[in-house]
């Protein structure tokens, strides 16, 4: 069996992960990188948050339509569970985090509060001044995703990312 060296050839082709691993951090290339991890992140988190739209969406409309529970009441019931689903796939996806932490879901749920706060109240006005259940939902789910992926960032994500923490 034969065994052959390949020579290293310059290209104008991305360097592989070794070499950029070598870049100093205060370089303009770390940066760049950094900002690449971190508008990753984001679209990950939006997307996870779409999904949770879906999951919020159909609970508002199974607890308030079909079985009548009052409009506030269904809102944070079925923000709640779009939270849990949220929390699950935002720890393994978007902060690359190999375990679930009770710890973490409860920061996490901590973090959603305020998030909750102007879910409901956008939700409730948007209904009471005529707009249709389901668009002001979604208007109230995209209020709310600032004040979201800010806190789960910096207080319930930050600093440990990628770690098994």
């Amino acid at each position: 069996m034969h065994h052959f060296r390949t020579a290293s050839v310059h290209t104008d082709e991305p360097r592989p992960e070794a070499e950029l691993s070598r870049i100093p951090p205060d370089s303009p290339a770390s940066a760049g990188r950094t900002r690449g991890r971190a508008a990753r992140r984001m679209l990950r988190f939006a997307v996870v948050g779409g999904a949770g739209t879906v999951v919020n969406t159909a609970a508002l409309y199974v607890l308030h339509r079909l079985l009548g529970v009052p409009l506030v009441a269904a809102s944070a019931v079925a923000v709640e569970l779009a939270v849990v689903h949220n929390y699950v796939f935002n720890n393994r996806w978007t902060f690359g985090m190999r375990v679930l932490s009770v710890r973490r879901l409860g920061k996490f749920n901590v973090s959603m509060l305020a998030g909750l706060a102007v879910n409901v109240l956008v939700l409730w006005a948007l209904v009471r001044g005529g707009v249709g259940l389901l668009p002001a939902n979604l208007l109230a789910i995209g209020a709310a995703l600032a004040v979201n992926y800010a806190s789960s960032a910096v207080w319930v994500w930050g600093g440990t990312q990628g770690s098994s923490r």
